[in-house]
């Protein structure tokens, strides 16, 4: 943090919050309920205090585009930061206030500037806090909307609610009076608190100008000559302008350009990329976290805990209230001095995602203590391969974590772009179709299942139940039915064991045509469940490969020294490729099959190519494209022997009588078509 403050990347600024006047905290949006603090009930006040903030938006544009990296994540999760850090394109203007700054305005719709009917600010922007000043009504406005503090998700279904402030703006091509008002809907931290206003080309000014009486005028027709009805909704799209004076019959993306040049010719406007991220605010008023490693001095300077000074450690002689941080209510904590002069450490915490943002990294060398990290060890084990986390971690925990990881890049610790290779969003348990929750009275606990059934078959339930990243549906008779396979499991090995089991070398070369079958079947197995598990992460399909491997085990009756030594081999292969899912009850079966090395211990099984090869292939008949009947051959026959079958066949001879064959197409294992007329 001391080197991100010296490289320019962190700084300090007076922050609007809520605060609890009880609890004497900082509140978070979603602690704040009907205007009170969830905790204390006290009416929560907006309050201006000094917040320390590290510039994510300087890396905004790299965090964007190195999204397009990361191929193993989640489209969801990336398009969730994409819309976060939502990067647009538009122009930022000027509109003169008399007697007042000009007013600067961004929008992405330049084309649309001369349909502008009116401006409007957010609640704390300084023009409506100034017309607050002189005016009651607009006073009682303002702190209304301060108090409500709308999260930005819920501005689209939000009463639109203004005023006016009393106060005209010059248009900067017209020269026309523009009404400001103030406006519930306007954000102070996007683009810069103030909207230019077009009802009749977006919704929300629409809806707000057809409650207030406001003029609705129309600057762009539609191209493919759409009849545009003002009274109904605003026509949003994209066309060609019209009312427009000299910019009339431009497209929209003409006068985008002709518009930004001409405002920037007079230095009435520049174009501009804006962000939707705002810089990452890592103040707590709170005890539990990592003070804040910084110096006020007395001159008011703030200056880096010195080096050899940290970690400045949070004192554990202290009396918690429940209220107010020990560090903040006890003034000798705070006394420091820097060059021997008197002064105040910092006694905000960190924002505990300052810490989880990094973890993964310091997992490489856990055991360095003179660094963060040890490099050469975080750059041979990062990018992570796989990383696990649910979908609620998109954009916060993920995006800070892509963010953190730059910095350290930067700083020398690590040498790659990002964190994590692959992500795996998992889904939630749900019973009754909802999440679980003791206040909803609808857990499941999984001890009395495991009493019950033992853990693995509580294992093999949610295992199998769904794909790792949907919710899974917690069904009792879904656990009835893992345990019914695994006791299949077991009986199938004792059946092999009963029967007398295999030492026997297996030889190929000597297995009948069924032998070879399940051979297949099992070498099949593992390159399905091999996949599965390693790269498609989908467990329900490897346990039902498994599953359809001991199907084919219980139908093979061979009770040669062969047969029994290719049921050794598959009976293997099925507890091997479950083990990791259900370890007790494979590592039991694994030492019944006759092996004393623990089941984890063994290495992985690999395909045999040969086995894979078939020696009889189905094929698909088809007359004219119909299919006509099924053909089983040899899996070298060639072509000829192929055409010779399939016209031999009763049902093809029967739509071939009395039409000639024209031609006939043959799709190496997979059909053969006939046509004819």
């Amino acid at each position: 943090f001391t080197r991100l403050f010296e490289k320019g990347l962190v700084y300090r600024k007076m922050s609007t919050v809520n605060w609890d006047p009880v609890d004497h905290t900082v509140l978070a949006n979603e602690q704040v309920i009907d205007g009170r603090g969830w905790r204390s009930g006290a009416l929560v006040e907006q309050k201006d205090i000094p917040q320390w903030f590290i510039k994510i938006t300087d890396y905004a544009e790299e965090l964007l585009n190195d999204l397009d990296q990361l191929d193993g994540w989640p489209e969801q999760v990336k398009t969730m930061q994409r819309n976060w850090i939502g990067r647009s394109e538009g122009v930022e203007m000027d509109f003169t206030v008399n007697g007042s700054d000009p007013l600067r305005v961004y929008t992405t719709r330049p084309d649309t500037l001369m349909g502008v009917s009116y401006l409007a600010v957010a609640a704390a922007h300084p023009l409506a806090r100034k017309a607050a000043a002189a005016n009651h009504e607009v006073a009682d406005f303002v702190n209304e909307c301060l108090q409500a503090k709308v999260a930005e998700a819920d501005m689209a279904t939000l009463e639109k609610k203004g005023i006016f402030t009393g106060v005209y703006a010059k248009h900067p091509v017209t020269g026309e009076d523009v009404p400001v008002w103030i406006a519930n809907f306007v954000l102070m931290n996007y683009g810069t608190g103030a909207v230019m206003a077009v009802p009749a080309h977006d919704q929300r000014d629409w809806e707000f100008a057809h409650k207030y009486g406001l003029p609705i005028k129309q600057v762009i027709t539609a191209n493919d000559g759409t009849v545009i009805d003002l009274q109904k909704e605003a026509f949003v799209e994209k066309g060609t302008l019209l009312n427009s004076g000299d910019f009339d019959n431009l497209t929209s993306q003409q006068a985008f350009d002709k518009i930004a040049s001409w405002l920037a010719e007079r230095n009435l406007g520049e174009r501009k990329i804006n962000y939707r991220l705002r810089d990452w605010g890592v103040s707590r008023q709170r005890y539990w976290g990592t003070p804040i490693p910084m110096i006020e001095t007395a001159s008011g300077e703030l200056i880096p805990t010195p080096e050899q000074e940290l970690p400045v450690r949070l004192p554990e002689d202290v009396v918690m209230n429940g209220v107010i941080s020990p560090i903040k209510a006890d003034p000798e904590w705070a006394k420091t001095t820097y060059q021997g002069e008197p002064a105040q450490r910092e006694t905000d915490t960190f924002d505990t995602f300052m810490e989880s943002s990094w973890y993964y990294a310091r997992y490489c060398s856990p055991n360095t203590d003179d660094a963060m990290l040890d490099p050469e060890k975080a750059n041979y084990w990062l990018p992570a391969d796989q990383y696990v986390g649910g979908i609620e971690h998109a954009i916060l925990h993920l995006l800070y974590s892509r963010f953190f990881h730059k910095l350290l890049r930067d700083a020398g610790l690590v040498n790659c772009d990002e964190p994590f290779k692959r992500l795996l969003c998992q889904g939630m348990v749900l019973k009754d179709g909802a999440k679980m929750s003791k206040s909803k009275g609808n857990t499941v606990d999984p001890q009395e299942l495991i009493e019950q059934y033992g853990a693995d078959t509580v294992r093999l339930f949610m295992m199998f139940a769904a794909p790792p990243e949907q919710s899974l549906e917690w069904n009792d008779a879904g656990v009835e039915g893992a345990n019914r396979f695994l006791k299949r499991l077991w009986r199938l090995v004792l059946e092999h064991i009963e029967a007398g089991g295999s030492s026997e070398t297996l030889d190929v070369s000597a297995l009948g045509d069924e032998g070879r079958a399940l051979r297949r079947k099992t070498h099949e197995t593992i390159a399905k469940v091999s996949d599965d598990m390693s790269r498609r992460l989908t467990f329900n399909t490897a346990i039902a490969a498994v599953m359809e491997l001991c199907n084919e085990i219980s139908r093979f009756d061979g009770a040669s020294n062969q047969d029994r030594a290719v049921r050794q081999e598959a009976l293997e292969a099925a507890v091997l490729l479950l083990s990791p899912i259900t370890p007790h009850i494979c590592h039991a079966l694994w030492q019944a099959l006759g092996h004393s090395q623990s089941i984890d211990q063994q290495s992985w099984l690999t395909v045999d190519e040969n086995a894979l090869v078939k020696d009889v292939i189905e094929l698909v008949v088809q007359v004219n494209g119909k299919v006509r009947a099924k053909l089983e051959v040899a899996a070298d026959l060639d072509r000829e022997g192929i055409e010779k079958q399939a016209m031999a066949t009763p049902n093809v001879l029967r739509f071939l009588d009395g039409v000639t064959v024209r031609k006939v197409i043959v799709v190496p294992g997979k059909l053969i078509n006939i046509v004819a007329s």
